[in-house]
């Protein structure tokens, strides 16, 4: 495995619209606009600061099946299984997230002793959905498991949408938060686009600003963030050495938190790739071609075993209940 790091020198704050022209010296690939307020004090970062950040870095560079299971909209790894035409061996995705926290631990630790920043992650829940309230939970723990600094509003489902902004907005503009995620999905009355879309772009983390997703999609860019199932899903193939180049990827689903980002993704490492969704005719035709695919649908036993050849790869993501 290999990895690109960056020379780029940070400190984060504030991002208000009317701030003064960035004084950033960090690589222009990491910083879209050159009014953003990024403004800088001597800090060297390098790939565990971008992972930290979940900034889009350098790509890492033949096992068969594997198939693990993430919540949408949440950053862990969980479980995993590759298998060859004979065997199946379980891939322990408990132990890559472990390296992967303790990586971004050590980062912590070391921007603290370097500049006097500890990283902010700060969260707004709508409503009472168990499984939303999980993944903040989740989240929570695992801010506090690296030591960043994590801040949390609850807020009730019947609560205006206004309210949701003005959260956003102060958080914004809170130097101590460098990152702001609002859990998925909001209350019907809601309008999600304009609530994603008052997040700051410099802390997007999870990749669904406007701006960062059309950067995303465009070659020769780089968006600040990457929506993290999707980077998750990479994570895991980089880390098993699975080749991505040259390969044909099939990608079913196409929402705009894992499918649509996760194929854009696969094309950046120059895949082949084909999207498969719910007006697809025989998806199976597709699907038996595939080296590598990506399972990105709330459907449990979607991809059939006879859909897959020998040694092909499959990431299912997603938790769907099923009886046993």
């Amino acid at each position: 495995m290999t990895t690109t790091s960056a020379t780029a020198k940070f400190v984060l704050s504030g991002c208000s619209p009317s701030s003064s022209p960035s004084t950033s010296t960090a690589p222009n690939r990491l910083l879209p606009f050159t009014n953003l307020n990024f403004k800088c004090r001597a800090f060297h970062s390098d790939h565990r600061f971008n992972r930290l950040l979940n900034f889009h870095a350098g790509y890492y560079k033949s096992p068969a099946f594997l198939c693990t299971r993430t919540a949408t909209h949440s950053p862990s790894f969980t479980a995993a299984a590759l298998a060859t035409e004979a065997s199946a061996k379980i891939i322990d995705g408990k132990s890559i997230a472990k390296d992967v926290r303790d990586e971004v631990a050590a980062e912590v630790s070391r921007m603290k002793e370097a500049i006097g920043v500890v990283p902010g992650l700060a969260v707004i829940l709508v409503g009472d959905r168990k499984d939303s309230a999980t993944y903040v939970r989740n989240k929570k723990k695992a801010c506090e498991s690296v030591g960043i600094n994590s801040f949390e509003v609850r807020l009730p489902e019947d609560s205006p949408e206004e309210e949701v902004l003005k959260h956003i907005r102060s958080f914004n503009d809170d130097p101590a938060v460098h990152g702001i995620l609002v859990q998925l999905p909001l209350p019907s009355h809601m309008n999600e686009k304009k609530v994603l879309d008052a997040v700051c772009i410099e802390k997007d983390v999870d990749g669904f600003h406007p701006l960062n997703i059309g950067r995303l999609a465009m070659r020769d860019r780089e968006p600040l963030f990457v929506p993290c199932t999707p980077k998750g899903c990479l994570e895991l193939l980089h880390r098993q050495g699975i080749a991505i180049k040259g390969k044909r990827a099939v990608v079913i689903g196409r929402s705009n938190i894992v499918g649509t980002p996760a194929a854009q993704l696969l094309q950046r490492e120059d895949a082949t790739v084909t999207v498969v969704h719910s007006r697809t005719t025989n998806p199976e035709e597709f699907t038996r071609e595939a080296d590598i695919i990506i399972a990105a649908v709330g459907k449990p036993n979607m991809v059939r075993g006879s859909w897959i050849k020998p040694g092909a790869v499959v990431i299912d993501v997603g938790i769907n209940p099923v009886e046993v």
